[in-house]
């Protein structure tokens, strides 16, 4: 075990990957010399050439079509999309090619491919460069949606999602490249539909995913000061999700927090707590469900606004205590 940057830990999965198997192959807009939007690919090209790190031209829909017609004859490719916004570009290929095909063809063809997008504000992008739109994508049956949190998750998944002979989309939040965890040297895999429960708690359930993950353990670190016990859970992945984990942990503490980037309306946030509404859990909530998100609006370029437009440390500490004071209506 080291210590390395979730960005290492991306790059780290992919090189092994590409290492053992000639069918893997990296794809998109300035990925070879320059490395990739955020550098998540720099030095790639060195080892594995042009011809498997492949500059694209600036079309979107362009890699998202070659690489569903790569992955139906029989390479694994992944393609990078530069900011996750512009999968918009990208959806008519995704949702009515990717996440399709293997249904239309009764399952004799696959398409094992993984499109990797950084998601999320907190850089100064502006409106068209950080949202969250993963809950979009969720709705579309035949695609998988990762979402890691830390370097270790980061390559363990990855290599899963690369392992996985589906369309995988993989969220990496750009405030989390520079964070680091230890992470094995050798290769691992963590299964796409296992979530972690990152700290232990007994009093309240906060579900959390990506850059959340990491301020609702601040928040509870906070709220401990106050004698209160806070359980944070990581989905990992919103598809497949692993709902035992979640219901466990609520039906645990009797109380359910759920926060995330994406603005709240519409959020994966909403699944989340119909989920636990539908589920033996719910006659074991002591009070309503908590649901935390993005406001409604685009992204500002102001920086305190751009915090101002998500949940901060301070929003999870009140959700919380909020949760806590409310009672559920008596049966």
């Amino acid at each position: 075990m080291r210590e390395i940057t979730y960005l290492e830990a991306v790059r780290e999965a992919m090189s092994i990957e590409m290492r053992k198997n000639d069918d893997v192959f990296l794809m998109g807009e300035d990925i070879g010399v320059y490395g990739g939007a955020f550098g998540v690919s720099r030095g790639m090209i060195e080892e594995f050439g042009p011809e498997r790190i492949r500059n694209t031209p600036i079309s979107e829909a362009g890699i998202a079509g070659a690489a569903v017609g790569s992955a139906l004859t029989g390479m694994r490719p992944i393609m990078e999309l530069q900011f996750s916004d512009f999968i918009t570009i990208a959806l008519d290929q995704i949702v009515n090619q990717a996440a399709k095909l293997r249904y239309m063809y009764g399952g004799k063809g696959k398409v094992p491919m993984v499109v990797r997008t950084p998601s999320g504000s907190g850089t100064g992008a502006a409106a068209q460069h950080s949202q969250s739109l993963e809950a979009w994508v969720t709705h579309i049956p035949g695609l998988k949606v990762v979402q890691p949190s830390t370097a270790y998750d980061a390559k363990g998944l990855l290599k899963a999602a690369m392992d996985d002979d589906n369309p995988v989309i993989f969220y990496e939040h750009k405030l989390l490249y520079k964070t680091s965890s230890e992470v094995p040297e050798e290769e691992y895999s963590i299964p796409l539909g296992k979530a972690e429960v990152k700290r232990e708690g007994t009093d309240i359930t906060i579900v959390a995913t990506a850059i959340m993950v990491h301020k609702a353990l601040e928040a509870a670190a906070e709220l401990e000061k106050e004698g209160i016990s806070v359980e944070v859970v990581d989905p990992r992945t919103l598809v497949p999700l692993d709902t035992e984990t979640i219901i466990e942990s609520v039906a645990k503490t009797g109380h359910l927090v759920v926060v995330h980037e994406a603005v709240k309306r519409g959020g994966f946030g909403g699944e989340i707590a119909s989920m636990i509404a539908e589920s033996e859990a719910f006659d074991y909530l002591d009070a309503p469900i908590k649901r935390l998100g993005g406001v409604e609006t685009p992204i500002p370029y102001n920086p305190e606004l751009e915090k101002a437009a998500i949940p901060q440390v301070p929003d999870i500490v009140n959700a919380v205590k909020e949760a806590l004071t409310k009672k559920a209506v008596a049966k």
